[in-house]
């Protein structure tokens, strides 16, 4: 899974900062380096979406239909979604929010996001530590310029 968002939309944490890279003369990747780097290691099946120079969203399906770890992107009403990993709970979680049975973990992100977004304030981590799992995803909201997201495992 990789996401770019270009400098102006979203900084970087500072942990991020490798301070390695302060006494190397060698300069950063750009990020259509890094882009192309990611798409030339998985040429077969990987899928990406460009935002204009806002964004860039890419990810490669798992090689067996069967793995535990699902990798997923999805989007609805200029939000897009990618989540690679698994909820225990979803069931749960599905009938919580009113949704259909066929939800999947991506569709069901993007609607706890919406749920934060439109019917506010409630805190990012609310939602997040009712999530049972081992997952990681990004939302990006490309009306609102928006990002969430999040590793747990």
């Amino acid at each position: 899974m990789l996401a770019i968002f270009h400098k102006a939309f979203a900084n970087p944490p500072e942990e991020l900062h490798s301070p390695a890279s302060q006494k190397c003369s060698k300069r950063p990747k750009l990020p259509e380096d890094t882009l192309s780097d990611f798409l030339s290691r998985h040429s077969d099946n990987t899928f990406s979406m460009n935002f204009g120079h806002a964004a860039v969203l890419a990810y490669v399906p798992p090689h067996s239909p069967l793995t535990k770890d699902r990798r997923l992107f999805c989007g609805f009403e200029d939000i897009y979604c990618l989540f690679m990993g698994s909820l225990n709970n979803l069931c749960s979680l599905i009938r919580q929010y009113g949704l259909s049975k066929g939800t999947d973990e991506a569709m069901f992100v993007i609607e706890a996001y919406r749920t934060l977004r439109d019917r506010g304030p409630y805190p990012a981590d609310q939602v997040v530590k009712d999530l049972d799992g081992s997952f990681a995803f990004v939302v990006y909201d490309s009306k609102a310029g928006t990002v969430f997201t999040a590793l747990v495992g």
